[in-house]
């Protein structure tokens, strides 16, 4: 939450693990379909060749944020796979930080992203780049990822690196110049435990150095309001355990836990329980409720006594929880066997947030509001 860039490296990694922006519902659509009967020895497959389109848009606490996204994917001599990637973000900002501090803004984020991966054997190698710009903000990620099935397929192991690179600005503020470098690593590891069920295990670790908070944003010392001051070093570790079962008449569970730690002393658990059905060929549905907490940052302070080396008032550094529920609609709109398939999809989540240590300045109370995110899908196979 502190650093944009970050954002904007969880998003490509996101596309690269799932190859599909509905990524999500398609495994466990595979899951359902016995994906997991077969422990035969083989060669990894390639990504499939495919299309897909996305809008989103979310509402909350002030913030408005759309734009489509558009993913293409098409193999080469079975051996290459190579993606692109497009994503606009148009924000209206009128946050409570915006607000009680300065302006209302709008501005728009556009990123590119490019991956080529390769399969020899049992390996999959994915080399991946993306670039996202914005007014005050340019973030350049490159990365790396091997993924290794052993013991016949039925284990599958994951290493993976990414570079970032950020410059910083400020509106208005041409003297004000900035960067922020990233190093993230991360190892996985998927494991078919019966032909109905899975678990995987994945640990990551981020490095950052920069200027790592808001040239906008300000604390508050005995109520005076002075310019934020973060770290400008951050070492961040994260473990997520996943486990998925076919229930065995058309319905599959999901559980995930994710705890996160880091050097600015912020503790994270997020428990995560997923529910998927299938109603007939076409259509599939899923549901999720999550659940998230974390611990406040050692310099973040609502209205701090004294004035420190490292002083912040990023309602995001400080202790809070959040709640979504969500669904998702899948529908198979025409497949022709061995040519194409054409799917479209809908989701909805609502989130709450509660602030326990972030004062709305306006009413004198604890701040808390609610979010809603809307996603339209259209994939199509080849």
């Amino acid at each position: 939450p502190a650093c944009k860039g970050a954002a904007v490296a969880a998003t490509s990694a996101r596309w690269r693990a799932v190859g599909s922006l509905g990524g999500l519902a398609a495994q466990l659509a595979s899951l359902l379909g016995g994906l997991l009967a077969g422990g035969h020895a083989k060669a990894v497959d390639l990504p499939g060749d495919r299309a897909e389109a996305l809008f989103h848009f979310y509402d909350g606490g002030g913030v408005r944020a759309d734009g489509p996204a558009l993913l293409v994917r098409k193999s080469i001599a079975d051996k290459v796979s190579v993606s692109g990637t497009y994503y606009i973000d148009s924000v209206s900002n009128a946050s409570i930080d915006v607000v009680t501090t300065a302006s209302p803004f709008r501005e728009t984020r556009t990123a590119y992203g490019l991956g080529v991966d390769y399969a020899v054997r049992d390996a999959l190698m994915t080399l991946s780049a993306s670039r996202s710009s914005e007014p005050d903000y340019t973030a350049n990620n490159l990365g790396v990822d091997v993924t290794q099935e052993v013991f016949g397929g039925m284990t599958t192991v994951s290493l993976g690196f990414t570079k970032g690179s950020d410059d910083v600005g400020k509106k208005n503020a041409p003297e004000f110049n900035d960067y922020v470098d990233r190093w993230q690593y991360r190892v996985g590891v998927t494991q078919i435990l019966s032909p109905r069920a899975l678990m995987s295990a994945n640990f990551e670790v981020i490095g950052e150095d920069g200027f790592l908070g808001s040239p906008y944003r300000v604390a508050l010392v005995y109520g005076a309001a002075v310019p934020e001051r973060n770290p400008r070093t951050r070492t961040s570790r994260a473990i997520k355990l996943r486990a998925i079962g076919d229930l065995g008449s058309q319905d599959a569970l999901r559980a995930e836990y994710r705890y996160f730690w880091d050097t600015w002393d912020i503790g994270a658990h997020t428990l995560e329980l997923g529910y998927s059905r299938h109603f007939g060929p076409a259509w599939l549905v899923d549901s999720h409720v999550r659940y998230y907490t974390q611990s406040a940052a050692l310099f973040y302070s609502d209205n701090a006594t004294t004035e420190t080396t490292y002083i912040s008032r990023n309602r995001q550094l400080s202790a809070f929880n959040s709640v979504g529920v969500g669904g998702r609609v899948n529908y198979t709109v025409a497949t022709v066997p061995g040519r194409y398939e054409i799917k479209a999809s809908g989701s909805y989540e609502l989130l709450r947030f509660s602030y326990g240590e972030f004062t709305d300045l306006r009413t004198g109370q604890s701040y808390s509001f609610n979010a809603h995110l809307v996603q339209l899908l259209v994939t199509a196979t080849f």
